[in-house]
């Protein structure tokens, strides 16, 4: 099965035969013994600093359907190298296209999407709630928002519900996690150890459904909750919203509370905190763990991972934006 590898430090890629060559360099500019990857086992490339490497790395790279994700210093998204586009089908993109021009159609699966992240959101509370955590306010005030959501006339209003029902959703975060506390929400750059967690685990979850998306018939710029716009895969936006509760904040709670993760795994600086690279690699590590647990799927009546469910949420659009059936968000039933 091909993984995911992530490289840390600036330094040089190249290829290898059929391998993969990354040296690193450290601080003092002094290179590292060289490491190689087998292009064989390598699905996504997660590059955290600056790479050298060549336009014929890149060739060969696609030709493998090798993704490549950046982030820079602060641990922001800037971009990735996609392989070319090999499942594209025209008539899936004009009916994609069509549907995000029909006001009342692009509502319906905006709506969806809320419909399931904040579903999602709410089931994390209750789950504290039953483990003695006080949550009842933050809990009825969601599930109040909530009936707002089919009632919203347009996306901005639809936008708006859900900006109040995250911001009521963060607050519970001081209840639920030990040790750390988060003010409120922050970033670029964040301000606290929560909120260096938050950001760099929703860009790993963002670059995931880009992923997911790329595997499929869909067009990740034709978005229907996050407005399409230049240089960005709005889409994977979408989805994202109904996987961040329960990819990114369920390993959060777990890294806190379980002190996997701590004090020391931070670099507090001036105007934010940030992730060391220990502290990326504890998350990334439990990230990786929670993509690969699998569940029962009801419908499919069978085990596939919570990473699989992502690949799954895009084959369910597909069919909405076909006509086939109505989009129906994942929600936690357990």
């Amino acid at each position: 099965m091909k993984k995911n590898y992530y490289l840390f430090n600036p330094g040089r890629l190249s290829r290898k035969d059929n391998t993969l060559k990354f040296v690193a360099v450290d601080e003092n500019g002094t290179e590292q013994k060289p490491r190689y990857l087998p292009v064989e086992g390598v699905s996504d490339l997660y590059v955290f600093g600056a790479l050298d490497a060549n336009s014929a790395l890149y060739n060969f790279l696609g030709q493998r359907q090798i993704a490549v994700h950046f982030f820079d210093y602060y641990e922001n998204y800037t971009g990735s190298f996609m392989p070319r586009d090999y499942l594209l089908a025209g008539k899936v993109q004009i009916e994609q296209t069509r549907a995000y021009l029909q006001k009342k159609r692009r509502l319906s699966i905006a709506k969806a999407f809320i419909e399931g992240a904040s579903f999602n959101m709410l089931k994390n509370l209750q789950y504290y709630q039953t483990r003695q955590r006080d949550l009842e306010a933050e809990i009825d005030t969601i599930q109040s928002l909530r009936m707002q959501i089919d009632k919203s006339a347009d996306v901005s209003a639809l936008m708006g519900i859900e900006g109040n029902i995250r911001q009521v959703y963060y607050q519970a975060f001081d209840t639920i996690l030990k040790d750390f506390s988060m003010p409120g929400r922050s970033k670029r750059p964040p301000k606290d150890e929560i909120n260096a967690l938050i950001s760099f685990g929703n860009m790993m979850c963002y670059t995931g459904c880009l992923r997911a998306i790329h595997h499929t018939q869909l067009n990740p710029t034709i978005s229907f909750l996050h407005e399409p716009g230049m240089r960005r895969y709005s889409l994977a936006l979408d989805l994202a919203e109904i996987f961040k509760p329960i990819l990114v904040d369920r390993v959060i709670f777990k890294l806190i509370n379980k002190q996997m993760i701590k004090e020391k795994d931070f670099d507090k600086q001036l105007n934010g905190c940030l992730l060391k690279d220990s502290g990326k690699k504890i998350f990334i590590q439990a990230y990786e763990q929670r993509l690969s647990e699998t569940i029962q799927h009801r419908t499919l009546k069978k085990k596939v991972s919570y990473g699989h469910l992502i690949k799954l949420e895009c084959y369910k659009l597909i069919k909405d934006i076909l006509g086939e059936q109505s989009y129906k968000p994942f929600k936690i039933w357990w």
